[in-house]
């Protein structure tokens, strides 16, 4: 290994230079080394291990020599889970240890622990910062005694950054970046660090924590700031009547913004109603380093914001559920700006926090860190892929396959806050039929139930007086039904004593007598899906009123857990009492274990049928129990549709596969609730844009708040808002060949549907920072439009490929930007040349029968493959070998198709199929929208087919 020595003296450069430091005592293990330091200067006494799960898959985990804490359940890792590597050799070289087998190699240093990942050239791909006094801080909480976790990892600064969760910031990319994986309404923790250098970094740890650049953000004060006059140390704000701006009720100097919480309120000058409030600070600030500086927003109200008079973001959210922005700008050191803020608060409650990220230093620029509020030692897994898809694969083999969904997920699902009857949702179901408008689920949301007995799962009689006959009905005219339910216990529930009783509940909000919003006000709680009879226990409850009535599925609500909205965090953790340890240690793993025990009760209660559940939060080896996230209640303008492009192929990196939205928005301004006109046509427009972007997404589902959500009730037949969105409902009909074989293939090969464009060309580093367009599957390249008024749009198409316009099978070469053609009733959706794209028939629902023949778009420019996938839709006889496979290849230069011969053991597919291929390319373009006849017809009967396509 000649180069090993001298990268590791390379590495370790920036260190003292350690004459006849005391080295580490080493010992070989199964499957890998473990190593103890003792009073090395280098570093920090500590037990090291290492070992190989697979030849790519490394755990490594470091806790302090006498370390008397308890070690962490372990809940993210399959308990299945054994290491299954080939041997590896062990080298020692000077002062540093070699470990190598076929795919990977690690050097460890024995003076200081730190180590370094390396392809089998030596070539580095990642390296830890040596610990230090700061890897591990005694903690302790509600009488958990813990570590507080730190570790960097030294980075390279042309690498793109993925994962990590679901966050609504806009960003793609968290090169630089600070991400707080913390589970609350909208932001989904998932501690999985996916890098366009093939690798990924599995953080097992379930605390809250802070992820990037870990370095403390600073209060807006940390900028000088000065007032409107010019007085050095604060900004002037003016509260004034909205109403009339010279009204001035009060203005006061403020240097550090800082409402983000309910106990943050008395903060604000005596005596004013801030719902009749527009506060306006002025004024400039400085910074004192060159760089690039970053303000991170938390916001409720309407807020606008400019610096040096160029307006920035203009933005809105309810006041009891805030959101989050960051302002990214370079500056100059102690450079003025001018800087002014529009806030007009929603309601008289209502938040706004401004805190300060400061300028990287250079030394600082390549490291990237995970700092963790508790766990027991530094605990990660890295993972090595040739493509970020086999990385993700790694990350599965770690917490489980995502199972295959009901078929009938793929459709199209109906939902609205809320279905007030069961009359109500009835003539729903039956206008969607009367308009064959195609749908497959009826979503139920909340407060189905009596008011007080919120946790009892009992439908209210008054409202729903034959739930078992509605459902059954609903059954009959081919729709399921998914229903909500919270982890909440009301304590006049008619469950709640049991619960209390058995010990299943948390105690400290009942405690403290902290009322909900409905009604007159109740006092509740959450069950602990931390105690497996209580796992249990909520399962059977959910089975007796809810399952044995015929509910196809569940919508996991608030499973953050959503104690309360806007209280701080530490009184979410005073609440947050999990009988495994300290809501510190385990505060992001509460979705996990939800959905853990919904999956294992309904499996075991009815073992053949595909468990589906829909949950508003999720972590890590959360796939593995048939849950799906959606983005929880954003609200309904565009900035918000355009971070979900963001958000979700940021969650879909994560290694999480099943991602959706509130399509339309959840939180609604009140100026649509009675528009004018010109508000009217915005929110059709709205909706519109919103439903095209859907259609492309794993999972398409219209919910929200008033106004009603019904394509119907946003615009009239005839009306374009409406004929677009009934024309991308029945596209994603059509889509259900590709998508639903795209659903097996994220099982059986542990692919991921929604894809950054990294992850595609991840040569063409362009696409490293594209927040606003995606891939779905390996095909179609998706550019929602984002923007009011908007007929075109800017995007970008990736390198290597032509690409070809989805509706007219118009040819554009790749590797350009260009401004394509956004009409009210599509987005710009491209096909990447060499691709076979398989589109069925018109469909209702997705199991109505139909022979109709499959026809296949087939596209010139390159080599290209589909597998084709059938099975039940329904059954887990798929993990038995119950689907079939027919893959289809393309040969470019011989204009050939091939059908291999169907493999597999589901015998009741069809025997024979029709497919109408269709062949794109310059010469002859054809697109969705151009009805174009097949250049030929193929009767498949299961054996293998060679067709030659012509351009004639």
């Amino acid at each position: 290994m000649p180069k090993l020595p001298t990268l590791f003296a390379l590495l370790c450069c920036s260190l003292p230079l350690l004459v006849n430091a005391q080295k580490a005592d080493y010992r070989k293990t199964e499957n890998g080394i473990s190593l103890t330091f003792r009073n090395a200067p280098g570093t920090i006494d500590q037990n090291l291990a290492i070992e190989f799960i697979r030849d790519s898959i490394v755990h490594i985990r470091s806790t302090p020599l006498n370390n008397s804490v308890k070690q962490s359940a372990q809940l993210s890792i399959t308990d299945t889970l054994q290491s299954k590597s080939t041997p590896h050799a062990i080298e020692e070289t000077g002062n540093t240890i070699h470990l190598k087998n076929k795919v990977l190699q690690l050097s460890i240093s024995l003076l200081t622990g730190q180590i370094a990942f390396l392809n089998p050239n030596g070539d580095t791909i990642l390296c830890e910062m040596p610990r230090n006094a700061q890897a591990f801080t005694p903690g302790v909480a509600n009488g958990d005694v813990f570590y507080k976790i730190k570790q960097d990892f030294k980075i390279s600064e042309d690498e793109g950054l993925y994962g990590l969760g679901q966050h609504q910031n806009g960003i793609m990319n968290y090169q630089g970046k600070q991400v707080t994986l913390l589970q609350y309404n909208t932001d989904v923790a998932v501690p999985m660090l996916l890098s366009t250098k093939n690798y990924g970094l599995l953080w097992n740890n379930y605390a809250i924590t802070k992820v990037g650049d870990t370095r403390e953000l600073l209060p807006l004060s940390g900028l000088a700031l000065y007032a409107k006059d010019s007085q050095q140390g604060w900004l002037t704000a003016s509260y004034v009547n909205k109403e009339n701006e010279k009204e001035v009720f009060t203005t006061r100097a403020e240097s550090d913004i800082d409402y983000n919480d309910l106990s943050d309120l008395y903060k604000f000058p005596q005596g004013i109603d801030l719902s009749k409030c527009l506060v306006r600070y002025e004024g400039h600030f400085s910074s004192p380093l060159t760089g690039k500086q970053r303000l991170h927003f938390k916001y409720a109200g309407y807020i606008k914001v400019w610096i040096d008079g160029k307006l920035l973001q203009d933005r809105w959210r309810e006041s009891w559920n805030a959101g989050t922005f960051e302002l990214e700008f370079a500056t100059e050191a102690n450079e003025k700006h001018a800087i002014q803020i529009d806030w007009k608060p929603e309601g008289a409650q209502s938040y706004l926090g401004i805190n300060w990220q400061r300028p990287i230093p250079q030394a600082g620029r390549r490291i990237f860190g995970f700092d963790s509020e508790a766990g027991d030692g530094i605990d990660y897994y890295f993972i090595k892929g040739s493509n970020m898809d086999h990385v993700i694969s790694g990350y599965r083999t770690l917490t489980g396959k995502a199972p295959v969904m009901p078929k009938w997920v793929f459709g199209y699902w109906q939902s609205r806050e809320r279905y007030k009857t069961q009359a109500e949702i009835l003539e729903v179901a039956k206008e969607f039929r009367r308009r064959r408008i195609p749908i497959d689920n009826l979503v139920l949301d909340w407060s189905y139930w009596p008011e007080k007995d919120w946790g009892g799962q009992n439908f209210d009689a008054a409202r729903f007086p034959d739930a078992t006959g509605m459902i059954s009905q609903l059954h009959k005219d081919h729709f399921k039904l998914m229903i909500s339910v919270w982890p909440k216990f009301n304590q006049e529930a008619t469950t709640y004593s049991q619960f209390m009783e058995y010990g299943w509940l948390y105690r400290r909000n009942i405690a403290d007598g902290r009322k909900d919003w409905i009604g007159k006000g109740y006092t509740s709680t959450f069950y602990d899906p931390f105690n497996a009879e209580a796992r249990r226990g909520f399962w059977d409850l959910l089975n007796k009123k809810l399952y044995q009535k015929g509910v196809d599925a569940f919508w996991m609500d608030a499973s953050e857990p959503d104690i309360h909205s806007n209280i701080s965090v530490q009184e979410r953790k005073d609440v947050f009492q999990p009988s495994i340890g300290s809501s510190t240690r385990y505060y992001n793993a509460f979705p996990l274990q939800n959905a853990k025990g919904i999956y294992e009760g309904q499996r075991a209660e009815d073992p053949n049928k595909r468990v589906f559940m829909l949950t508003r939060s999720g972590f890590s080896g959360q796939q593995r129990y048939a849950a799906a996230t959606w983005s929880g209640d954003i609200a309904s303008t565009w900035n918000d549709m355009k971070d979900q492009i963001a958000a979700g192929v940021n969650f879909s990196m994560s290694g999480l596969p099943y991602w959706t939205m509130d399509v339309g928005g959840f939180l609604v301004e009140k100026r649509y609730y009675q528009p004018q006109a010109a508000d009217q046509e915005e929110w059709r427009e709205l909706n519109s844009r919103w439903y095209q972007f859907g259609a492309f997404t794993p999972i398409f589902r219209a919910h929200g708040q008033f106004p009603f959500r019904e394509p119907f009730n946003i615009a009239p037949e005839g009306h374009p808002a409406y004929n677009s969105m009934v024309y991308y409902i029945r596209l994603r009909y059509r889509l259900l060949p590709y998508l639903y074989s795209l659903a097996c293939k994220t099982y059986h090969d542990d692919y991921s549907i929604l894809r950054g464009l990294a992850m595609d060309f991840t040569g063409d580093t362009t696409t490293y920072n594209i927040n606003d367009q995606f891939m779905l599957g390996p095909s179609l390249l998706v550019n929602p439009v984002t923007r009011k008024g908007a007929n075109s749009r800017t995007l970008y198409l990736p390198t290597g490929t032509s690409w070809y316009n989805f509706y007219t099978g118009e040819q554009v070469q790749g590797g350009q930007q260009i401004d394509a053609p956004a009409p009210f009733e599509r987005i710009p959706v491209f096909v990447k040349a060499g691709s076979i794209l398989p589109l069925g028939p018109s469909l209702q629902y997705t199991d109505e029968k139909n022979d109709q023949a499959t026809t296949l778009y087939v596209f010139e420019g390159g080599n290209g493959d589909f597998t084709l996938y059938e099975d039940d839709g329904l059954t887990y006889n798929y993990e038995k070998g119950g689907f079939n496979y027919i893959q289809i290849e393309y040969d470019d230069q011989t204009k050939t198709v091939t059908f291999s011969k169907r493999t597999g053991n589901y015998t009741a597919a069809p025997k024979s199929r029709m497919f109408n291929i269709v062949f794109v390319s310059k010469q002859r373009p054809s697109g969705i929208d151009s009805q174009a006849k097949p250049n030929t017809s193929v009767s498949y009967k299961g054996n293998s087919i060679k067709v030659k396509l012509t351009n004639n």
